[in-house]
């Protein structure tokens, strides 16, 4: 199902068709006690031996590249997932995609720099799946440009994006899950937020601030059970890795032990750990796949 902004699809269009809405599903997060063997348990006990049945999920950004493959495997593992973007053919795609896994799935084209499309992104995930479990914090671009040369919008658009959007997801998203006492919020930030790279000021000092977000409101939300981390990304390839030229590259690479570039498999497979049970004791921790 792929649905646009207030009854319109992209740049205003009618909005796209609509696939039969799925039915609201019972899950979340518990507590682990000890002698447990872990938070295994979900509330409602509901589960058809995926790891995350029973659980919705989020995840902005999440029709290409990394998003994409988060959203597979959050698929794969038994969650229902959103996902969003602003194109309006690659959500749709997106959702078709994560419904051939045989999940559940929504498309929203969304802004994330726009807070009220990430409240309806929100409001979307409870009504159709009753519920959020999972948000991951997905969606970025880049502006790369020299300090002295970087203008203006160039810095905003990027912060927008990058820093805002993810506070205002996180804003929403926080709300439901404190009333559920439950829930993951995963954000995706960069080795650049913590090394810095030359030509991306913008893009660097607003993985910079990801991370003390995430820091701030994992102790935050700690209260009710809400986990919150992120995922630092080192050379992956993606679209925004894929016009970097040889020379650039092969000095890039001289950086990376490995000596390889990552792909986005690598990378979602560290947030499906996050946002699994296994990852129940883990919160305000920054994780580097580099």
């Amino acid at each position: 199902m792929v649905r646009g902004r207030a009854g319109a699809g992209a740049h205003g269009t009618p909005q796209a068709h609509h696939r039969r809405r799925p039915r609201p599903r019972r899950g979340g997060y518990r507590v682990a006690r000890e002698g447990d063997d872990g938070a295994r348990g979900r509330s409602g006990g509901v589960t058809d031996g995926k790891a995350l049945a029973g659980r919705s999920a989020i995840v902005t950004g999440g029709t290409r590249g990394i998003g994409l493959a988060i959203a597979r495997l959050l698929a794969e593992d038994g969650a229902s997932v959103v996902v969003s973007g602003r194109d309006a053919a690659r959500v749709d795609a997106a959702a078709k995609e994560i419904e051939t896994l045989g999940g559940a799935a929504l498309g929203i084209v969304a802004d994330q720099s726009k807070r009220e499309d990430c409240e309806r992104l929100v409001e979307a995930a409870k009504e159709s799946f009753g519920r959020l479990d999972v948000l991951i914090n997905n969606a970025g671009i880049t502006r790369d440009q020299l300090l002295v040369r970087m203008k203006d919008d160039d810095w905003d658009q990027v912060m927008d994006t990058n820093l805002r959007g993810v506070f205002l997801m996180t804003r929403a998203g926080a709300k439901v899950m404190m009333r559920q006492k439950s829930g993951r919020i995963v954000n995706m930030t960069s080795t650049a937020g913590a090394m810095g790279n030359a030509g991306q000021a913008n893009y660097s000092a607003a993985k910079a601030g990801v991370i003390g977000l995430t820091k701030s409101t994992a102790r935050e939300l700690a209260h009710w059970n809400i986990q919150v981390n992120a995922v630092a990304p080192g050379l992956i390839e993606t679209d925004m890795t894929a016009g970097i030229s040889e020379e650039a590259r092969e000095g890039l690479l001289r950086q990376v032990p490995l000596k390889r570039m990552g792909g986005v498999r690598e990378v979602a497979e560290v947030v499906r750990f996050l946002a699994g049970d296994g990852a129940a004791y883990v919160t305000g921790q920054i994780i580097h796949v580099n």
